[in-house]
């Protein structure tokens, strides 16, 4: 079987340089909170029911520029999507931080007391 770099280099230098452009143009995209719950077709009230809140606060909740993850999260599961956070450097590729939701979630239920859950070590 052969590696995903052993594919890439079997085709076209061109071709690798598109698929590149494309790569930076999708990880490029970006939307508010209200174009997301528009592009999924979810209105606020809908989101709001998901998350236990009032319409008004998905409307002040959508107008913020500082957002903890946890709250980040939340919302975009509630539009039906998951998180990925992303670091990205000069000079790199993209690079998605793994674990991160885990380690959030883990601080949310030590702050309400519930224990965290354990991975089975099979």
């Amino acid at each position: 079987m052969k590696t995903l770099e052993q594919k890439l280099n079997e085709i076209s230098r061109e071709r690798q340089e598109k698929i590149k452009v494309r790569t930076r143009e999708l990880v490029a995209r970006e939307m508010s909170l209200q174009e997301l719950r528009h592009a999924v077709n979810k209105t606020q009230k809908t989101v709001a029911r998901t998350l236990n809140m009032g319409q008004d606060g998905i409307s002040r909740l959508e107008k913020r520029s500082d957002l903890l993850l946890s709250t980040l999260r939340n919302y975009v599961e509630a539009v039906g999507g998951s998180l990925t956070l992303v670091a990205q450097f000069p000079d790199k590729e993209p690079i998605a931080i793994g674990g991160f939701g885990e380690i959030v979630a883990a601080e949310e239920k030590k702050k309400l007391n519930v224990a965290p859950l354990t991975r089975d070590k099979r």
